[in-house]
């Protein structure tokens, strides 16, 4: 298994619509394109407390990471439900980051 962990730097005020995105279109387009979901996070204490979404993915491989990400991309059920999530023009997102993750050999998570 390998680990995707993404961070998102949200546009102050689109918290709530970025959640709102994620639980009710995004989740079941992970399920359908076979991304396993292993958290989401929102930072409680320290930088950033209202403009931070962190979320962790989980993948048979790097094969099977690029080719669940481009399904995904190219969805139109995504598409469509990215444009009306930002119908005011503005992105719910400012910055994404993203890192590929391989446990070590003593990880609980393999």
């Amino acid at each position: 298994m390998i680990y995707e962990l993404r961070t998102y730097q949200v546009v102050p005020g689109k918290m709530q619509e970025l959640n709102k995105r994620f639980g009710d279109v995004t989740i079941h387009l992970f399920q359908k394109h076979e991304i396993q979901v292993v958290g989401f996070w929102e930072t409680a204490i320290g930088e950033a407390t209202t403009t931070e979404l962190v979320y962790m993915l989980a993948f048979k491989d790097l094969a099977h990471y690029q080719r669940a990400w481009d399904a995904f991309i190219a969805d139109s059920e995504w598409q469509n439900a990215k444009r009306q999530s930002e119908t005011d023009g503005v992105p719910l997102v400012n910055v994404v980051s993203s890192k590929i993750l391989e446990p070590t050999s003593y990880s609980p998570m393999q």
